[in-house]
């Protein structure tokens, strides 16, 4: 029995370091954010501008790796899930009623208000929190961070801040790309599925300003959430090819659980400030 409640209070005590040690990266991936652009407004000199042009390159690399390599991975998956929920729906609804006039508006305001940011945000998870996590956890255990702590460069800002910029800017336009690709892919379905007059389906007079800034919110909330959940999960690497596996799995799962988290507040907040008139 004893054995047993020291497994459970070890457990405990590592989620909570855990828990403090998530916390002091996003603090500081905060402040490296800030120092970033106040070094631009202050750089001078040759050296300043050689480092700003090192972090905006590195800035250029993550945008391209975060937000052009997902696409075709984001278009096909939401445009496929925007067909099969169409589908679905029109046909139960022609169990029932027959009625497909409010099939195009509903499925908008669900794709605007949750299923076009959160499941683009779990695509990412998956391939861009895995990505940094490896990355990360292959320095780690290469000690390549511990050669850049000793060259006078905090790895927080070298590797994490660049993610994080390029994965917020990167996550709402791929969530705006892909939430319009699975409402277009459902209209197609509805039209030569179910012969729903496209006027009918691509209505946009449920959509309320509300809805926009939800959507906004949660593209920010989960671009936020992967690259630092993923960069902790890759600095906690340790010893060789078996930790960066182990840092690889955790950021996948861990970043999933984030997105998970956060959708079921930000939904439970907007409910709440809206009368559940959402």
């Amino acid at each position: 029995m004893s054995n047993r409640i020291e497994a459970l209070g070890s457990a405990a005590l590592s989620l909570v370091r855990a828990g403090v040690e998530l916390w002091r990266v996003y603090v500081s991936t905060i402040a490296g954010v800030m120092r970033g652009f106040s070094r631009r407004k202050d750089r001078r000199g040759h050296g300043g501008r050689a480092r700003q042009s090192r972090a905006q390159s590195e800035l250029v690399r993550q945008l391209h790796a975060i937000g052009n390599k997902s696409i075709v991975f984001i278009v096909i998956t939401l445009g496929a899930l925007g067909m099969v929920m169409t589908y679905q729906a029109c046909l139960q609804l022609g169990r029932v009623t027959g009625d497909y006039s409010q099939v195009g508006s509903q499925l908008l305001r669900l794709i605007i208000s949750d299923f076009g940011p959160t499941l683009t945000a779990m695509m990412l998870a998956t391939r861009v929190g895995a990505g940094i996590a490896a990355e990360i956890g292959s320095m780690k255990v290469t000690e390549q961070i511990d050669a850049l702590r000793m060259s006078g460069v905090l790895p927080i800002d070298y590797l994490i801040v660049p993610r994080f910029i390029a994965c917020l800017v990167m996550m709402l336009m791929l969530a705006v790309l892909g939430s319009a690709v699975m409402y277009a892919a459902g209209g197609l379905t509805a039209k030569y599925s179910f012969g729903v007059n496209p006027n009918t389906f691509f209505d946009l007079s449920f959509i309320r300003p509300r809805h926009l800034v939800l959507f906004v919110v949660k593209c920010l909330a989960y671009g936020a959430a992967i690259p630092i959940v993923a960069g902790f999960c890759g600095l906690r690497a340790r010893g060789s090819s078996e930790g960066v596996g182990w840092a690889t799995t955790a950021a996948v799962i861990g970043s999933s659980f984030a997105v998970i988290v956060l959708d079921f507040i930000l939904s439970a907040s907007a409910l709440w400030l809206t009368g559940g008139d959402l």
